[in-house]
């Protein structure tokens, strides 16, 4: 999925200044953006003061919408670099067309997984005849300096194994979890997965305490560590956790994202990942170009313009606390 934002500033993101060596139980407020012409969603990350969990640096929460006689969906081919997405759904149907050729339908519960590596670019719409409710998350990992310039690919898995305990099922999107591991590929330590809770439940999940963690709360009434979480939200939960105890009034969806936190500074700017403005500014030319991200074939419609890129980038800011 695309940062819509024509208003895109460059953030300085990664790097151990923002990363809290112990528990806590930050709560983050989304920030709501159009996408499109009928969708809305909350972006959680990167957020002020709390720019990425792991190598987890972005996070767009959406729905449920009603997109009944609606077109649903429709994010123009635009490009990135630098960074993996997620796209992980709820209800509904997201079809993904990308410049290799790849043409997939996802869907609840499946992982579409695209690799940018040095460049790729890539579509995303509901199909003509689709579901009435859309609800789902988008979210990017940020590619370690070693790994960014791979060749793009994309994984699409739907089959995905899952850790259960009573009243609790936790699909496994990327990574690893009490020694389950996901099928799609990862280039840091990481976990992501699914949580579906039952009405009542209480479980406590085994968590690595080297990992910083986050939950993104997509459905129902749930606390995590003792705090409500409405859907749409985040809490933030630090590092130095072995487990984290979860509880549910009614039946609920939640997300876990986890990781080693990411020692690189990076620079994040519209769909870009890189490691300087300079860098940021040839891969804008590049797309206004039409030359270095290739061509998504089959769309109906007009490719994204960028946006006007800040003349000056920002500096590295913040303490380890």
């Amino acid at each position: 999925m695309s940062n819509l934002d024509r208003q895109a500033e460059l953030s300085v993101c990664g790097g151990r200044g923002f990363v809290v060596a112990e528990p806590v139980r930050e709560l983050l407020t989304p920030r709501r953006v159009r996408l499109g012409e009928s969708t809305e969603v909350r972006r959680l990350l990167p957020n002020l003061g709390r720019r990425m969990v792991g190598a987890w640096a972005f996070v767009d929460h959406y729905g449920p919408d009603d997109i009944a006689g609606e077109p649903g969906m429709q994010v123009p081919p635009h490009p990135h670099m630098g960074l993996q997405t997620v796209s992980w759904l709820h209800d509904g149907e997201v079809l993904h067309r990308d410049s290799l050729g790849s043409l997939r339908t996802i869907r609840p519960r499946e992982l579409g997984l695209m690799t940018s590596g040095r460049a790729i670019s890539h579509s995303e719409e509901s199909p003509k005849s689709h579901a009435r409710f859309l609800h789902g998350a988008q979210l990017w990992v940020a590619l370690p300096d070693a790994h960014r310039h791979v060749e793009p690919h994309f994984q699409h898995h739907t089959d995905l194994p899952a850790v259960s305990a009573p009243g609790l099922t936790a699909t496994l999107i990327l990574g690893e979890l009490d020694g389950t591991t996901s099928p799609g590929t990862t280039y840091t330590p990481i976990v992501g997965a699914d949580i579906a809770l039952a009405a009542g439940a209480e479980a406590r999940l085994p968590l690595d305490p080297d990992f910083e963690y986050a939950v993104l709360s997509m459905s129902g009434q749930a606390e995590v560590d003792g705090v409500p979480v409405l859907p749409g939200s985040m809490l933030y939960l630090g590092c130095g956790r072995t487990e984290l105890p979860l509880r549910a009034d009614t039946d609920a969806g939640l997300m876990l994202l986890g990781g080693e936190p990411f020692e690189e500074e990076i620079v994040m700017w519209w769909n870009f990942i890189g490691r300087s403005h300079e860098e940021i500014e040839e891969a804008r030319q590049g797309w206004m170009e039409s030359s270095r991200f290739g061509e998504v074939m089959g769309y109906d419609g007009d490719r994204l313009p960028a946006p006007e890129l800040p003349p000056v980038a920002l500096k590295p800011r913040g303490r380890v606390r």
